[in-house]
């Protein structure tokens, strides 16, 4: 596995030269989650997927991870930032726009739902421009929506010191499409004192060991198949 950001640019331009480069672009957040998770949640999870893709596909860069995106719905939570919708798909688009010839594909990797918007727009922008953004993101069937057991899980199996599981409460239990509309309007702070979406305890390194090479199996086979 070969990050982009330790490689020269005569490395890099060498190694476009041989084969086409795919450019993985981990993608997470700077937000709360919950009492017992760091704020990088997201993008530790995202890096690890890209990891993880770049060990088991041939001709794969992992670039540096954009760690502030679209968080407002965190909002009044310390610690959360937010560059929003708007800055992150300008962001995306110049990335896929500027990068070279040396990448014949690039990949955006997905921790964090909020940034959906984002990529869907900046997906069209680039695909009318002709040069195309492609995206995963985490999707896990049963998964709960926030800082609960599916993301403390993945969390204990990535980076166990980070987690203080004696902090972990549950949260906001009801699904999400019933929270939904209220978030809309207030936030995760209108529903979930903690910030939590879900119920972290229980939680364990060896279900998150379990889920994150599901994800990565996820990814590997997108990236496969198109």
């Amino acid at each position: 596995m070969t990050a982009l950001g330790s490689s020269t640019s005569p490395q890099t331009a060498a190694d476009g030269a041989a084969a086409p480069l795919t450019l993985l672009l981990p993608l997470g957040s700077t937000e709360q989650h919950g009492p017992h998770l760091p704020l990088d949640t997201d993008t530790q999870i995202a890096q690890a997927v890209a990891n993880g893709v770049a060990l088991r596909l041939d001709s794969v860069r992992v670039a540096p991870a954009i760690s502030i995106t679209a968080s407002a719905e965190h909002r009044g939570f310390a610690g959360t930032l937010s560059v929003g919708t708007r800055v992150l798909t300008e962001m995306l688009i110049e990335i896929v726009a500027n990068a070279g010839p040396e990448f014949g594909r690039i990949v955006a990797i997905n921790g964090h739902g909020g940034n959906a918007y984002a990529l869907r727009a900046a997906t069209e922008v680039c695909k009318a421009h002709r040069r195309a953004l492609e995206v995963w993101s985490v999707r896990l069937p049963g998964a709960d929506a926030h800082a609960g057991r599916t993301e403390t899980s993945l969390m204990l199996a990535i980076a166990e010191d980070l987690v203080d599981l004696d902090l972990a409460e549950p949260g906001a239990a009801g699904p999400i499409e019933e929270l939904l509309p209220k978030m809309i309007e207030g936030g995760v702070r209108e529903v979930s004192a903690n910030g939590v979406l879900g119920d972290p305890t229980g939680a364990n390194a060896a279900e998150g060991t379990r889920l994150l090479a599901a994800l990565i199996d996820d990814a590997v086979s997108q990236l496969a198949d198109n």
